[in-house]
């Protein structure tokens, strides 16, 4: 678990979404010459897809310099959300042009039209691959250094490309070669299935996160497991975790031995916060602490 908190991770999250919208600008420009050209509808739902890519990523950039901006007076817990409100609407984008191409799909399947200048659309999305496979991989990195979901949302846009590039390829290939016309909109179909499930996933991460869920179990067990490693820590109870956009928050409650010092508590607290620091940089941390015996209750129940 990450956070981009760091001014490098910002500048990684910006420079990534400026990167996809410019590579999905591009390859629209140049699948639509294809299709024009080929009459494919394989390469027609990936056109669609790279148009509904640069409608989100631009969404995408919009909402990560909003979810950047640090607190102010209205919003005191930040501006994260921005970043899963930008993922569902781009759920919705993708879900609208994945039932577009089926509609597109099912009609070549009932009147089939032939594929002309294959050669072209294969060396168009040949092109496409390689171009989307690197900027996933740059996706890749930004995501681990920075936990973004919006940038991860616009990750599985592409590696999602990557898949349907070849696809693509694969069908002008059996087209053109071994004249096997109904591949190319069953391919379409398959396509715009796999952008219907990726919508769903990334409409399920964003409402987790929109309606404050838990963190996984994993983490919350690693965060236990460092606030108790503190010699005076007796135990953790209420512990609450969420993220909103790039940032999280955790809270809980930290039982101190009754006999010491206020001063003392804070100390704890302090060292206890600087160590979930270390693994979860940039995190909001709230720490109540708790006597021995004003917290007997609260962990007998």
């Amino acid at each position: 678990m990450t956070s981009a908190e760091s001014p490098n991770a910002r500048r990684l999250m910006r420079l990534a979404t400026y990167a996809a919208v410019a590579l999905a600008c591009g390859l629209a420009l140049v699948k639509a010459i294809a299709w024009q050209a080929t009459g494919s509808v394989a390469v027609l739902s990936s056109l669609v897809d790279s148009l509904i890519d640069a409608a989100a990523s631009l969404v995408n950039l919009i909402a990560v310099r909003r979810a950047l901006e640090p607190a102010d007076a209205d919003h005191r817990f930040g501006h994260g959300k921005a970043e899963p409100l930008a993922a569902l609407g781009q759920a919705a984008f993708v879900a609208g042009s994945g039932l577009l191409v089926v509609l597109q799909a099912a009609g070549s399947l009932l009147q089939p039209r032939p594929i002309q200048n294959a050669t072209i659309g294969l060396v168009v999305m040949g092109v496409s691959i390689v171009a989307t496979f690197a900027l996933v991989r740059f996706q890749v990195y930004v995501v681990r250094r920075s936990g973004s979901v919006a940038i991860r949302a616009d990750r599985l846009h592409y590696s999602g490309d990557v898949l349907m590039n070849g696809s693509v390829i694969l069908s002008l290939a059996l087209v053109q070669w071994a004249g096997i016309t109904w591949i190319d909109p069953v391919c379409g179909i398959a396509i715009a299935g796999y952008m219907l499930f990726g919508a769903l996933q990334i409409a399920r991460t964003s409402l987790d996160m929109l309606m404050d869920r838990e963190l996984s179990d994993d983490v919350r067990l690693r965060i236990e497991a460092i606030v108790k490693r503190h010699p005076e820590v007796l135990a953790v109870h209420d512990l609450r975790t969420r993220s909103s956009g790039p940032s999280l928050f955790i809270q809980f409650h930290m039982v101190l031995p009754a006999e010491i010092t206020l001063s003392r508590a804070h100390v704890i607290s302090d060292e206890v916060e600087r160590a979930l620091l270390e693994a979860f940089p940039g995190a909001e941390i709230l720490i109540h602490q708790d006597p021995t015996d004003a917290a007997e209750p609260e962990m007998a129940s």
